[in-house]
């Protein structure tokens, strides 16, 4: 790999965002040993707005699986999953999360003090994976607590008013489940005020996401990864607002300076499917190296939901979780991507073929082939895994992406 090349302005608002994600960490520590609120488990697109307004402490296991693979602790755990008859081919956020609870190593003890916190109540939506369901299941008999949750329709185009009143009553049909385990009633100006703050840390996210259309960009994919944090943890709440806040007056104020995130930019890349979590400093280096920015990725925009809309809140809430890109068609997808391309003109696409994560690997089905056609964009494909390293070639993948630059720059 070529050496780094040049220092780059670090984003100020990083230690807030490490604040404000410790903060909710602790209070989901203190409450689970005062026992003072109770915890719900929620997939990362799962109905967060409707736990919180009812007074529950919200808990994200896909986070945990993030954390495991950005810490390199994955791999060593799995086998404890796969020993339990969970296949090495499903999904590696499950078996190193499953994998961790059975061993009792997670990077929540290094970071906050703190052990998994048992969970009341398990709710998961399944517009992402059916994984979701058998990995909520699974804890829900290991804890016997209940899981409970919502059936998405997927590989879907045009979102019929079929689809989203059956989300929509999906979501009511947890409230009397969900009131018992509370011990409160649903209140729904409450439920009005949390998808409103959720809206408004989506409409920040994505201010934030759009800034990188600039050129140069004043961050990338790789800044993306670390700053949805809160998105995806505290959406639904004053903390990630406030956050989002303050992180755009200073992405706004890089991006009228000219700063650039990676010192000098030459081309811009667009990132598709999930990170290599393990090896994101890895590619961060490389790609500045080859004076290469990750301008925007399908993953970081997946925690944009600013269909939120707290005068219909149930209804947004259901056409929110249903747009979203992976539960989409390729067409869909397809359009998608081109207004992306409009947008952030990049100079080519990088596909990661996430070996346990089928359904965020967009390259299995003739895609790359399709959009490099439709729009003159080569495009590149990587092996890997989200957090399965054994599963990833750090120096095949290396020398794939510096022929890919080297190919992108005689074009340019």
């Amino acid at each position: 790999m070529n050496e780094v090349k040049k220092e780059t302005k670090k984003i100020q608002a990083t230690e807030t965002m490490k604040s404000v994600m410790a903060a909710s960490f602790k209070e989901l520590d203190d409450a689970v040993k005062s026992k003072s609120k109770k915890i719900a488990w929620c997939t990362s697109v799962g109905p967060a707005e409707l736990l919180r307004s009812m007074g529950f402490l919200v808990y994200f296991p896909e986070n945990h699986g993030a954390m495991l693979g950005s810490s390199r602790m994955a791999a060593d755990l799995i086998p404890a999953a796969n020993a339990k008859g969970f296949s090495p081919d499903i999904c590696s956020y499950l078996t190193s999360d499953i994998g961790s609870y059975l061993t009792g190593n997670t990077p929540l003890k290094k970071a906050y003090g703190m052990e998994m916190p048992k969970p009341d109540v398990l709710v998961f939506n399944t517009n992402q994976c059916r994984d979701v369901k058998d990995w909520f299941d699974w804890y829900g008999r290991e804890f016997d607590k209940p899981s409970i949750g919502v059936f998405t329709h997927r590989n879907i185009g045009e979102i019929k008013n079929y689809e989203l009143d059956d989300i929509a009553q999906q979501f009511k049909d947890l409230i009397p489940t969900l009131e018992s385990i509370a011990g409160v009633k649903f209140d729904m100006d409450r439920f009005r005020e949390t998808v409103k703050l959720s809206r408004q840390c989506s409409e920040l996210w994505k201010s934030c996401l759009a800034l990188s259309e600039k050129t140069p960009s004043p961050w990338n994919f790789f800044d993306h990864t670390i700053h949805m944090g809160p998105a995806v943890v505290l959406r639904g709440t004053k903390e990630a607002v406030d956050y989002y806040s303050l992180l755009k007056k200073e992405l706004d104020e890089r991006a009228a300076a000219g700063v650039s995130s990676i010192g000098n930019e030459k081309l811009r890349i667009y990132w598709d499917g999930m990170p290599v979590w393990g090896k994101l400093r890895t590619f961060s280096d490389l790609f500045q190296s080859l004076d290469t920015c990750v301008v925007a990725s399908t993953y970081c925009n997946s925690w944009i939901f600013t269909q939120l809309d707290e005068n219909d809140p149930f209804r947004s809430m259901a056409r929110a979780y249903t747009e979203l890109f992976i539960a989409r068609d390729e067409e869909y997808k397809i359009k998608y991507m081109t207004d992306l391309h409009s947008r952030y003109k990049f100079n080519g696409i990088i596909f990661h073929d996430a070996k346990t994560c089928p359904n965020n690997s967009n390259n299995r089905y003739g895609m790359p082939e399709r959009l490099q056609k439709h729009l003159g964009t080569p495009t590149l494909t990587i092996n890997g895994d989200l957090n399965d390293l054994r599963l990833f070639s750090e120096q095949q993948s290396i020398t794939n992406v510096e022929a890919f630059i080297e190919q992108l720059n005689e074009v340019a």
